[in-house]
């Protein structure tokens, strides 16, 4: 997954080489997040920063960096004896976990309506692309469990991870004054890959999250 995304970033910043002066806008934004992942769902707010290099009217490279609060929620699980001696040969208890998401991401924007400078008329627009995605997991048990005596489905204590994704998005936005633009966007980071982490409940195809947002962009 790591080559198609590095020939991805050397063709966007190829392009924009090539091109004569592309006109850049910096966009600022803040939103709310939703994790869909079964077992692993929250709410978290976070804000992302946004370059935007305009190759064409309707067309350009983004690169992003946002990061989001601390989602909370929380699994009731079991560990399981590691020997039928063991006495007794099942725990059930919680998991409260605390998960905080940050992403890069560079891709291709296109408007659907309209164009970067538009003047008076509202524009659309979607993007597609790819990000990193690095995360930090807290779990805390409610019952202390020994793990040299038991198998936990997810350890406690503090853990980073990551994912490669695929970003998706489509946004409107209108013109406010000058080279000043609002915008409203819903988006989507859906993982490619799994890295598998103990400290993970769920891991195949997480997190998946989405996000709706507003923010302004600057044209200069």
């Amino acid at each position: 997954m790591k080559k198609p995304i590095t020939i991805l970033i050397l063709l966007l910043f190829s392009s924009a080489a090539f091109s004569q002066f592309p006109t850049v806008s910096i966009s600022s934004d803040v939103g709310i997040q939703r994790s869909f992942k079964k077992e692993q769902q929250y709410w978290a707010f976070g804000h992302t920063t946004h370059v935007h290099f305009h190759l064409a009217p309707r067309d350009g490279v983004y690169v992003s960096f946002g990061y989001y609060s601390n989602g909370k929620f929380s699994n009731r699980i079991t560990a399981t004896a590691k020997s039928p001696l063991t006495i007794p040969q099942a725990i059930s208890y919680t998991n409260n976990g605390s998960m905080r998401l940050k992403q890069f991401s560079v891709g291709w924007r296109k408007y659907l309506k309209g164009t970067f400078e538009e003047e008076q008329d509202w524009g659309l627009y979607g993007y597609a692309g790819f990000g990193l995605l690095l995360g930090r997991i807290i779990n805390t048990h409610s019952t202390p469990v020994d793990t040299v005596d038991y198998e936990v489905p997810v350890l406690s204590g503090k853990a980073n991870f990551k994912r490669l994704t695929l970003d998706l998005g489509l946004g409107a936005e209108v013109p406010l004054s000058g080279d000043l633009y609002f915008y409203m966007e819903a988006r989507a980071w859906v993982p490619t890959t799994d890295y598998p982490s103990k400290y993970i409940f769920v891991n195949d195809n997480a997190p998946v999250t989405a996000m709706l947002i507003g923010g302004i962009r600057l044209l200069f």
